[in-house]
């Protein structure tokens, strides 16, 4: 039986332990607020109008939202429609070919044993460690020599082989598919593609689904690899494009509204994309697995 003695000691014990968890919580807490504060701020300046916009408090809202829209919407003939569909065009199609590629590459690396394997992953490590401002002047020369430059592609085919979601695919198919599976799919008379197709890619779709919320958040909010590449705003994305715009607001401050509220209309789709695709992150895991 349990004496009087150990249940006052456990007590004291729980007591005593519940400040070491408010710290993390509060931490976390700092952070969020770190984090959203700008977004908030962001949405609060896009309802201002100009006359509001330096003549009111900081977080009071304004009253000229709509009208920022539709003068954003009309500048220059729609340019930020163009700058939007560059950009859906660069985090998506980059996304969906990275995430492909990365899928692919990282259940080879996990599933397979050929020459020069770990050679490999190695040099996905050390890709991991090297920064893309580093790359970026080489990659413009290289596309430059080419004839890329100032293309779409100039921004798209970069972001295709990424180490880090590799790394990332390899890790994952190695804990999410098993060999048994595979050895007993083999023995069922499945060849290599139909076992990738089949059974190890429906397996890692939570994976890919990370790998490529990453690389369309990362392509998204990418700014200086299109300012390197593009020379032409009509192929700008929305970073590249809003910039110009601030750039611009040196001389018209009327543009300052327009650049905050397409910085606030740039956030919408990220928040949405993540919204409407976490449910993929509690799939089950066995989905893929046959009977």
């Amino acid at each position: 039986m349990m004496t009087a003695t150990t249940v006052t000691t456990s007590h004291r014990r729980t007591r005593a332990g519940r400040p070491i968890g408010v710290v993390p919580t509060a931490l976390l807490l700092i952070g969020a607020v770190y984090c959203l504060f700008p977004v908030c701020w962001v949405l609060i300046a896009a309802t201002k109008s100009p006359g509001e916009l330096f003549s009111t408090a900081t977080l009071s809202f304004g009253t000229g939202f709509l009208d920022n829209v539709a003068e954003l919407f009309a500048y220059r003939d729609g340019v930020f429609w163009l700058w939007a569909g560059n950009t859906l065009i660069y985090a998506g199609g980059g996304a969906l070919l990275s995430t492909a590629v990365s899928a692919v590459s990282g259940y080879a690396l996990a599933k397979y044993r050929f020459p020069g394997r770990d050679a490999i992953f190695t040099l996905l490590i050390g890709g991991v460690l090297v920064p893309a401002v580093v790359l970026a002047i080489p990659q413009y020369l290289l596309f430059s020599k080419i004839g890329l430059a100032d293309s779409h592609w100039a921004v798209l085919l970069p972001q295709i082989l990424h180490p880090y979601s590799i790394y990332l695919a390899r890790i994952y198919a190695a804990a999410a598919i098993p060999d048994s599976l595979l050895e007993a799919g083999r023995i069922d008379g499945a060849g290599e593609w139909r076992l990738m197709s089949r059974v190890a890619m429906p397996l890692m779709v939570p994976g890919m689904v990370t790998i490529f919320l990453f690389q369309f958040v990362a392509i998204w909010n990418n700014f200086l690899l299109p300012f390197i590449m593009l020379g032409d705003d009509g192929k700008f994305p929305l970073t590249v494009g809003l910039y110009t715009l601030l750039v611009s607001g040196a001389n018209q401050p009327a543009l300052y509204n327009l650049i905050l509220t397409g910085a606030f209309l740039s956030i919408v789709p990220l928040i949405a994309l993540f919204l409407t695709m976490q449910r993929y992150w509690k799939t089950d895991l066995s989905s893929g697995a046959v009977k």
